[in-house]
């Protein structure tokens, strides 16, 4: 089996790949090939395993070999962020949605050349939800709430759900729509997400560094760990037409918390003095990007194919730790982390 993962050098697309390289198989089948495919090279580890194939460049570019290159699977989490779509029109539209159709009409292509249709699984977005004066968001959005997106990033994340229910319609792919909750603890820099603070204000703490909340600490918001949502992604993609249910996009699970409540559970976790690093101070760009997304979701379709959000934000925050104390960095990453 050979599976394409799109974005598979970023934070999710590795940890998927090490996870399905790790299980060797999907979906029943043996898994004799990977290709990442990313703007950005691949981690290391990654790229010497000879199971992996690293394509580095954009999207786009990849997309015109894929329609002659036959791959059984395709992860496509590869996407410009909320903050980055929001500051530059033209970067979102090029990376998100005509991206998306490129990669599409690939798998098209081979299909109506005879090919089976690809199953596909796209990562949409909680982002996707936004109030509007028609429709009131609101306060937790489930499987069924009519999505009205407020930004870019939401906007075409909603057109690609669209986009890729149709060619499942048409029977040019096998696509399932998965929406991914807010990730946390994202390890590394900040990235241009507007949701970054959401794990910077744990990664810096426990780094040893100060961390600013750029909203008020009543901010509630569905979060889940990068374990959780890779473990949704595969089932995503194995589970049955029938289980899966229509072609519209399903919520993953997320635990609904606040800011206060996160740090709660840092200083429950790390001890006051990592809590004391993260100081408020509002911005206005950042809150109002935040202010038109849910407060909290349910997934119940999620739900019936087995999979559930962590019980609390101190198990989220532990699985960080864990994963921080295996990778070669832990002394840097955790040198405020004084249990």
């Amino acid at each position: 089996m050979r599976l394409l993962i799109t974005g598979g050098a970023g934070f999710i697309g590795a940890r998927l790949a090490r996870t399905l390289l790790a299980r060797g198989q999907l979906n029943g089948q043996a898994i004799t090939q990977i290709i990442l495919a990313d703007q950005f090279p691949a981690p290391a580890d990654l790229a010497a395993d000879s199971r992996v194939l690293v394509k580095t460049g954009p999207l786009l570019d990849h997309c015109k070999d894929l329609a002659h290159e036959a791959v059984d699977g395709v992860f496509h989490l590869a996407s410009a962020v909320s903050g980055e779509c929001e500051a530059d029109f033209e970067l979102g539209l090029r990376s998100n949605l005509d991206s998306t159709r490129a990669l599409l009409d690939a798998l098209r292509s081979r299909t109506e050349g005879g090919a089976k249709p690809t199953r596909l699984v796209f990562s949409s977005s909680v982002a996707v939800f936004g109030p509007d004066d028609a429709y009131p968001m609101p306060a937790i959005v489930a499987d069924d709430t009519l999505p009205t997106p407020q930004t870019s990033y939401g906007a075409q994340k909603h057109i690609c759900e669209h986009l890729v229910a149709d060619y499942t319609r048409k029977g040019y792919i096998d696509g399932r729509s998965a929406r991914l909750m807010t990730v946390t603890v994202r390890p590394g820099k900040p990235n241009g997400a507007a949701s970054s603070f959401f794990s910077g204000i744990i990664r810096e703490p426990l780094a040893g560094e100060p961390s600013v909340c750029p909203v008020s600490p009543d901010v509630s918001h569905p979060v889940t760990s990068a374990g959780a949502t890779v473990d949704g992604l595969i089932t995503v993609f194995e589970c049955s037409r029938e289980a899966y249910g229509g072609r519209t996009a399903m919520n993953l699970p997320a635990l609904n918390v606040t800011v206060q409540e996160m740090l709660d559970a840092l200083e429950r976790v790390a001890g006051p003095a990592t809590r004391a690093r993260v100081r408020f101070e509002h911005n206005d760009t950042i809150a109002g990007i935040v202010s038109r997304w849910p407060k909290g979701s349910t997934a119940v379709r999620a739900n019936r194919l087995g999979l559930h959000a962590e019980k609390t934000f101190d198990d989220i925050i532990r699985q960080y730790i864990a994963d921080a104390q295996a990778s070669p960095n832990a002394a840097q990453t955790l040198k405020g982390y004084n249990p």
